[in-house]
């Protein structure tokens, strides 16, 4: 049989296609408009890289591949389960759940390759909050933390004392352990009692901590260190874990709109600060207005009116 084109020779004759269909069509100056527009349209398609997904195929775990999920090592399974999550196949995020346990100390996201730390990375800051959900379980299973009330105590007295690293550090894994739906309240009260210290490194843990535990409670601590806060590297964590990094919802962020409004008419804030609260704006309601606190009260009263009620 004869050879298959090599990728360049595919997009060879595309283009060559694309011009014999452009010739064709300048050729005959009387078609009729709906023929034209017949003739440009699958050109249309191969140059506009506008519109919305489409789909290759069904987005599904396929059968071959759980089932070498079994002879493949650890790090390859969490490498591939965790880059068919980004791309919402269904069923990865579920063997994630059944396999993360098993990977407890045998996964690492510094491979040798640095394959799990891209993904890692990629599926943190996914616009999926269950694409997240599946990184931080495979983030924890590299560092080795059992979801357990005994991690919780462990992780607890080295968030509360000892060197600055084993603080930050537990931090951030209490705040991972919380958005897993472990001991929340718990992780909290921990986190809350770290918000204010005079670290500003073990404050920009516990700012990341309440921003990945994600319950209601952590949105009006990361509104009062938004305003307040002397640091201006803790302001702006905290302005992102409002707008969009961390685990809360579309709902729970908008819920913060009403004092970032408050924010936005507040004149004595520092500017690079306000700034922030506008961005914090603009990323939780995806409205494009300039920094100008009456244009987005404006929008702001014309939104909640035009909601059922």
């Amino acid at each position: 049989m004869p050879a298959s084109p090599t990728p360049h020779d595919a997009h060879a004759d595309r283009r060559a296609a694309i011009a014999a269909a452009i010739a064709i069509v300048a050729t005959v100056p009387f078609v009729q408009i709906d023929v034209v527009r017949a003739a440009w349209e699958p050109i249309s398609v191969l140059l506009n890289l506008q519109g919305g997904p489409k789909a290759v195929s069904a987005n599904v775990l396929s059968d071959h591949e759980i089932e070498v999920l079994d002879s493949m090592s650890p790090q390859g399974q969490a490498s591939l389960l965790l880059e068919r999550s980004i791309n919402h196949f269904q069923g990865a995020n579920e063997q994630i759940e059944a396999r993360a346990g098993g990977w407890l100390g045998r996964i690492a996201l510094d491979g040798t390759d640095g394959t799990l730390k891209g993904l890692f990375t990629t599926a943190l800051n996914s616009d999926d909050l269950r694409v997240r959900e599946a990184a931080i379980a495979i983030d924890l299973a590299a560092r080795n933390l059992e979801r357990s009330t005994a991690t919780v105590e462990r992780l607890e007295a080295a968030a509360q004392s000892g060197e600055q690293g084993p603080r930050a550090n537990a931090l951030w894994d209490l705040g991972l352990l919380g958005s897993r739906g472990l001991e929340r309240e718990r992780i909290g009260l921990i986190l809350m009692s770290a918000v204010h210290d005079p670290n500003v490194n073990i404050r920009y843990w516990a700012v990341e901590g309440l921003s990945y535990l994600a319950t209601d409670d952590s949105i009006a601590p990361l509104l009062e260190i938004l305003h307040d806060d002397a640091s201006p590297m803790i302001r702006e964590r905290a302005a992102c874990g409002l707008a969009q990094s961390g685990m809360l919802s579309a709902q729970q962020r908008r819920s913060a709109i009403p004092r970032l409004l408050d924010f936005s008419d507040d004149g004595g804030m520092e500017p690079e600060t306000r700034k922030w609260v506008f961005q914090a704006l603009r990323d939780i309601t995806g409205q494009s207005l300039p920094h100008d606190s009456h244009a987005w009260r404006e929008w702001y009263r014309a939104s909640i009116a035009r909601q059922p009620q």
